[in-house]
């Protein structure tokens, strides 16, 4: 009997080490943007979709000819070891405390732009979108009884596998009794999420926050956003910068 092609082992010493490949060159690319542009913004993104980063992303790219600036976003823990974690390994002054930031979905956008034109440019910036699951409701949907003219025969069986009470009567869609879709402040289910969207209402919105700037020209990291863990950190900061007087 022949021997089977998947019978084959494979030595893990000669496989190549793309992953660790992609990580370097994206290190090598943030420390370079680190010497080439005069500010490093930290953003964080609410409801975020691919699209509307890109979106943003090739925006800012072309804002400025001859000179784009470059947005990074994902691989946090790539980023923290290009900026450096403290400041024994920091590439360069205080950028350890950019990396405290990068937590949850945070990316960087690093531009000559001032800060008061990056901030004025996505304080603007709002795009409506369709909540998913697991968002909350922002407002109470109800549903009247009556025909559904807006869908076609053959979306009868998916509204009703959506748990509408819904027929076909005469070739048109007919919801058979008034049908609370959510309420306002729930967890929307994928169901539910489904329905609104059907319907076309919009609960999200895809935002992105600018929370801090850091200058290469001054190596001073400035907080713009505050919330309650920047707080609880400036506190720690200054509970150890007291002990260390004191000692």
């Amino acid at each position: 009997m022949p021997k089977s092609k998947r019978d084959k082992k494979v030595s893990l010493t000669k496989t190549t080490k793309k992953g660790l490949e992609v990580k370097q060159n994206l290190i090598e690319e943030l420390r370079k943007c680190v010497d080439t542009y005069k500010f490093l913004f930290i953003f964080s993104v609410s409801n975020m979709r691919n699209n509307k980063l890109k979106d943003i992303r090739n925006a800012w790219k072309h804002s400025r000819p001859g000179f784009p600036s470059r947005m990074f976003f994902g691989k946090n823990k790539v980023m923290m070891v290009a900026l450096g974690r403290s400041p024994m390994d920091e590439y360069k002054d205080n950028l350890h405390q950019v990396s405290k930031h990068l937590q949850g979905e945070v990316g960087l956008l690093f531009t000559n732009r001032t800060k008061e034109e990056v901030t004025e440019w996505f304080s603007q910036y709002r795009e409506s979108d369709f909540a998913r699951s697991g968002n909350r409701a922002a407002f109470a949907v109800s549903l009247d009884a009556g025909p559904l003219g807006q869908f076609p025969h053959s979306m009868e069986p998916q509204l009703r596998q959506l748990g509408l009470p819904t027929a076909l009567r005469k070739g048109v869609v007919m919801l058979l009794s008034d049908y609370e879709v959510c309420k306002e402040g729930d967890t929307l289910t994928p169901d539910q999420a489904r329905i609104l969207k059907l319907f076309g209402y919009t609960m999200a919105e895809f935002k992105v926050t600018i929370r801090s700037v850091w200058s290469a020209e001054t190596g001073e990291l400035e907080l713009l956003v505050r919330d309650a863990e920047d707080a609880a950190e400036e506190m720690r900061e200054q509970v150890e910068s007291d002990e260390s007087a004191g000692d």
